[in-house]
């Protein structure tokens, strides 16, 4: 290899202060392992000898522990994008002690592209497999890892001898022009390759090889209870109504699904669908359940941009590779959350919410407004562009002191008009084509909770005459009377 082999030290060592790093990974899949814990020992040996060291740091989405976790608690970080999901980093952003930012992830790579916010300075990406004229196959993940070797001006590079060079088969790296001169993206069917499975760099910029041999680490995911598996339910039972209406074609359309157990439970009750045939997944993060329709036949194919499984399901598909070979692919997130394709392959999308509106909006990201738990991740992506657009939820959270549909969210992600359905274990509100009132009556009697139903139809009575029943004054009640009582129904309307 014509590359120096240097230690996580080493390699942390090329790192200066105030630079703009750019990290492999989509959740813990593909994320590099053994730099970024270097980096953060010397943030601390940097700190105790009284000089300063902060990174600009950039991701796909959310990262291992390890990166989101270990740098922040080194104090490591002063910028964070775009996507996060640990406790650690959150804290941060929360205390207002690191900034962070969240573009929609379609257009994170071009935004940076442009200038528009910081260019990555030094790739840190893992690869299993590297030539000498400088193509990198990734791992389990591609995420935004092309764009920023093509973007950096060095490449630090995690060769992880775990992960086998076989994985190039389920890789297709296409990155689109920029305007003002693009070209339509040739991609029509989630099975098709259009790209190559490596990115070209130049090889002088990398700069280093830093070896290890270690699994992602990701556990497996959480079993569901009750309450998700009746929204799985709910879902499937509102696709097989339009199936069998004749609103989707005999063929169904592409799915993309959402990450988590509302997700999971979406997927297994899919499996067990008698009247859905076998689909397709053009998505962003393919998960363990996902794995186990392709098993089971009743996913025929799935695209990604990240392989987020446990060990244990990462080792089975080593196993059985050449069974997976021609059912999996993973993409540059510009291609996964491309708008356009979303449009194009008529996607039937669906993501989760944290609350939503008796109008339709939606709230995926901030508690009580301000404090934000997770990001918006690809959601806003699909939700505008898709054939359907799918939102549930759980309808009331702290047992039952927090209603999930409120007269108001308090933060805004997606508006009502990118939100056609909205399912919790109560039900499914079927909102296309119906006007503000018409939608604030069939949430509420469908998607409340018993508890909040006639309190909502209370807030929707404060306001007889309008086009949209809201109130000023009483829009954000139930917020205040979680807060100054901890529970949603103390409101005073």
């Amino acid at each position: 290899m014509r590359y120096p082999i240097l230690t996580a030290e080493e390699a942390a060592a090329l790192i200066q202060d105030g630079e703009c790093i750019g990290l492999s990974g989509f959740t813990e899949a593909g994320a590099v392992k053994v730099v970024p814990k270097a980096i953060a020992e010397r943030a601390k040996a940097e700190h105790a000898a009284g000089r300063p060291f902060k990174l600009k740091v950039m991701c796909g989405a959310s990262n291992s522990p390890i990166v989101d976790g270990e740098l922040a608690q080194a104090d490591c970080v002063s910028m964070r994008m775009p996507y996060m999901s640990c406790p650690h980093t959150r804290s941060l952003i929360n205390n207002a002690e690191v900034p962070y930012v969240e573009p929609h992830i379609s257009l994170f790579a071009q935004n940076m592209r442009y200038g528009i916010i910081p260019r990555v300075q030094t790739a840190i990406v893992e690869v299993c497999d590297v030539t000498d004229d400088g193509k990198l196959v990734f791992t389990m993940s591609q995420g935004s890892s092309a764009d920023f070797c093509l973007m950096a001006d060095r490449i630090i590079l995690e060769l992880n001898t775990y992960h086998k060079p076989c994985l190039a088969d389920i890789h297709d790296i296409f990155i689109p022009e920029d305007p003002p001169n693009r070209v339509p993206i040739p991609l029509v069917a989630p099975e098709e390759k259009i790209g190559t499975p490596y990115v070209q760099v130049a090889p002088e910029k990398i700069v280093g090889v830093v070896m290890n041999h270690q699994k992602d680490g990701l556990p497996h995911y959480r079993p569901n209870d009750a309450v998700t598996d009746k929204i799985g339910e709910n879902v499937i039972k509102f696709l097989e109504r339009e199936y069998m209406a004749g609103r989707i074609p005999p063929e169904f359309l592409p799915i993309q699904s959402g990450v988590g157990n509302v997700a999971n439970a979406v997927l297994k009750a899919l499996g067990k669908s008698s009247i859905i045939p076998p689909v397709k997944m053009y998505t962003e993060v393919i998960q363990e359940s996902a794995l186990e329709l392709v098993r089971s036949g009743r996913v025929t194919f799935a695209s990604g941009c990240s392989l987020s499984v446990s060990d244990e399901a990462m080792e089975e598909v080593y196993a059985n590779f050449d069974f997976y070979r021609d059912k999996l692919l993973l993409r540059p997130t510009e291609m996964t959350n491309n708008p356009a394709i979303v449009r194009q392959l008529g996607l039937i999308c669906m993501n989760t919410a944290l609350e939503a509106d008796i109008f339709g909006n939606v709230n995926s990201t901030h508690i009580l407004g301000s404090k934000i738990m997770n990001g918006i991740g690809g959601s806003g992506d699909f939700a505008r562009a898709a054939a359907i657009t799918i939102f549930s939820c759980p309808s009331v959270a702290k047992k039952g002191a927090i209603s999930a549909i409120v007269p108001m969210v308090s933060h805004v992600d997606h508006t009502e008009h990118d939100v056609q359905i909205l399912i919790t274990e109560q039900g499914i509100a079927d909102l296309r084509g119906k006007s503000p009132r018409k939608r604030a009556e069939i949430i509420i009697e469908n998607c409340a909770h018993p508890d909040y139903r006639p309190l909502l139809h209370r807030y929707v009575a404060l306001s007889p005459t309008g086009h949209t029943p809201h109130s000023l004054e009483k829009a954000y009640s139930f917020h205040l009377a979680f807060k100054n009582t901890g529970d949603m129904r103390q409101v005073e309307l």
